[in-house]
């Protein structure tokens, strides 16, 4: 257990690290191939802050273990909503003001209803995972073509501006991709050993790892991120950095899961976990939104987000020690 837990910690560690080498080095090149800093941050940003789920996700997809796959993508989103932005916004309380973020709403809602629907039949097969995939292309396209029409106009803009690497040359910034692209596979293949062990000594279902302690580490670099424009007063940042974390879960993690090998869904995951992500993500949309000016996620609802999340985290390992777990093959 010792091994393991330490292959866990050590894996973490490793995995935020990568990430965080990954978006500086991406960020920077695109920067300095002239890149606007908006599109940067719709993208490369989201993409790099989503890279530890995402390869974490593959790997166990990849090794026959599909509740670990998308226990750490629909985890991870609710700890992006619940923990992240709560936590957040009870420290600093966010105002959105960026209409980027007004636009990605629908587009999120209209993702998670597609994910619930095809999760109706207890399975993401490949044909999905597919369908997945071309959704984060035009997602990524619609980004791009939004960006370039805002321009610097939008306050996201100027913040992500202020966040993206200025002064590091091209050699450097290939160096850093090329070491974030080597170690989160890495670091990962460590993850997911670890968190396959713990779950098998502890008697629960790789799901409930997934939903939890790997949903919790993977999810780090965007609560780095969303304190750190927290303080800096980068409120759309903050937020922007959620959502487009989210998306890319749920578009690419499982996307690329599926495709890599059919994941099989839980009936139980399909009857609490999917629809407590869908409730976080139509908290967040009716806080932030705001219809008559800018949005706004008061301390107040942070502290709610906190304390659900919480209750939530609590639910899973209840039921988790209530239900038989099927032996280890």
């Amino acid at each position: 257990m010792l091994i393991s837990i330490t292959q866990l910690i050590g894996g973490f560690i490793l995995l935020v690290w990568g990430a965080d080498r990954l978006v500086a080095g991406a960020s920077a090149l695109a920067r300095n191939l002239g890149v606007s800093p908006l599109i940067i941050g719709l993208t490369i940003v989201a993409f790099g802050t989503s890279a530890p789920e995402l390869i974490v996700s593959a790997v166990a997809a990849f090794r026959g273990n599909p509740g670990l796959a998308v226990g750490n993508a629909i985890g991870s989103n609710v700890a992006n909503i619940g923990l992240i932005l709560g936590i957040t916004a009870a420290i600093y309380p966010l105002r959105v003001e960026s209409e980027t973020l007004k636009r990605e709403y629908p587009v999120l809602m209209l993702i998670m209803i597609g994910s619930f629907i095809m999760a109706a039949d207890l399975i993401y097969d490949r044909t999905e995972g597919w369908l997945l995939l071309f959704g984060l292309l035009a997602l990524v396209i619609w980004m791009v073509r939004f960006g370039m029409r805002r321009g610097t106009e939008d306050p996201l803009a100027r913040e992500f501006a202020a966040e993206i690497p200025r002064d590091m040359p091209t050699g450097y910034a290939v160096l850093w991709l090329s070491v974030g692209l080597i170690v989160l596979p890495l670091s990962s293949s460590f993850l997911v050993d670890g968190a396959i062990f713990i779950a098998r000594s502890l008697h629960v279902s790789e799901a409930v790892i997934g939903l939890t302690i790997i949903a919790l580490g993977t999810s780090l670099p965007e609560l780095a991120a969303a304190l750190t424009s927290a303080l800096r007063q980068e409120d759309d940042l903050a937020i922007g950095n959620v959502i487009g974390s989210i998306m890319f879960n749920i578009l690419g993690v499982l996307g690329i899961a599926a495709a890599v090998h059919p994941v099989e869904v839980e009936l139980l995951m399909l009857q609490q976990d999917i629809p407590v992500m869908v409730m976080f993500t139509v908290m967040l949309c009716f806080m932030a939104y705001g219809i008559n000016g800018p949005g706004r996620i008061s301390r107040r609802s942070g502290l709610l987000l906190l304390t659900l999340f919480t209750s939530y985290q609590v639910l899973i390992w209840m039921t988790a020690t209530r239900l038989p777990v099927a032996p280890a093959t």
